[in-house]
């Protein structure tokens, strides 16, 4: 992959930034509400690192084009009696060495 949202084969990929979870979401499900507006290539839900619980929020990766989908579809959506939250991925900032002393 390249680039910002990096390219697979010749289709462009958007990462997308999928909040406000239900703590009860399965990549499963997420993939299969997220499939409806076009390819998903993959499907990140994150843990916390220390318990293992999930923190309420994932990536999505999709075609450029259906990610554009998915944002004006999804965004607001009510999953389990919570309205997600669904932009294009910042991308995360580089991270420096420890600033253990």
């Amino acid at each position: 992959m390249t680039g910002e949202a990096g390219t697979f084969g010749e289709m462009n990929l958007k990462k997308l930034y999928v909040g406000n979870l239900p703590f009860s979401a399965t990549e499963v499900q997420v993939n299969e509400l997220f499939s409806k507006h076009g390819t998903v290539h993959s499907v990140a839900l994150i843990n916390d690192r220390d318990t293992g619980r999930p923190r309420g929020f994932g990536f999505v990766e999709m075609d450029d084009g259906a990610a554009q989908a998915a944002i004006q579809g999804l965004n607001g959506y009510s999953m389990d009696s919570r309205e997600l939250r669904v932009n294009e991925a910042a991308d995360r900032p580089q991270r420096t060495g420890g600033g253990h002393r």
